[in-house]
């Protein structure tokens, strides 16, 4: 019995689909990370940056944008952790320019709070944690990257498919974890999808082989 979970980042917190042998367990949020990952998954994918370099860009967000094709934007470039540590976004930006060789978006900036979430817990605790990109899994599952935004109707219609045919088969009624938005719980099935391939030995990752974070862990993006 392999089980795994896949979590994805939301307005209001993180949603997890748990797998068994590949197929749809359930889905659950929760505010907090650390309250839906658990000890027992052989893998877990979630989709936020995990390791960072002393200096420069990390290799594996520029190689998940040749990937996704039309949906690089859908990929942004994680900065070294002192840019994250920082507690306005105009300082952050300053040091970013300091330590790569452009700035760090308010976009990017906004996901501070769960990047330095997942990266404490990651230090913190021995959970088989791996860094996914929904957009990548997607476009592995399609054999090329996909053409519709993810919060179109046919962007959805053909990422429900593409999980579908390879039996994740999610609810029609979801309980609290339905009132999430419906793209953030088709990354979250499509990071456990990648979640099961690791925990199987078929994934693959960008950069392959990792590289090394400054603490000397694996950064890389699974698939």
């Amino acid at each position: 019995m392999i089980v795994v979970q896949g979590i994805d980042a939301h307005p209001r917190g993180w949603v997890a689909v748990d797998l068994c042998d590949g197929r749809v367990t359930r889905v659950r949020s929760a505010p907090r990370l650390d309250a839906l990952t658990s000890p027992d998954c052989a893998a877990i994918g979630v989709d936020i940056p995990l390791g960072f370099p002393e200096r420069g860009w990390r290799a594996a967000d520029r190689a998940a944008r040749a990937v996704v094709g039309a949906r690089r934007n859908s990929v942004f470039l994680a900065p070294p952790r002192s840019v994250w540590e920082q507690d306005e976004w105009e300082t952050a930006n300053a040091l970013a320019r300091q330590l790569t060789d452009s700035g760090l978006s308010k976009q990017a900036y906004a996901l501070r709070a769960k990047v330095l979430e997942a990266d404490v817990l990651r230090q913190s605790s021995a959970l088989p944690l791996y860094e996914v990109h929904p957009e990548v899994s997607f476009a592995t599952m399609n054999g090329a990257p996909l053409d519709a935004p993810k919060k179109s109707w046919n962007g959805q219609a053909v990422r429900r498919r593409l999980l579908a045919e390879r039996g994740l088969l999610l609810a029609e009624n979801l309980g609290r974890a339905g009132s999430v938005a419906v793209d953030d719980i088709l990354d979250a099935a499509a990071a456990a999808w990648s979640a099961h391939r690791i925990a199987t030995g078929a994934a693959e990752s960008l950069p392959e082989p990792p590289d090394r974070d400054c603490d000397g862990q694996p950064m890389a993006i699974w698939y």
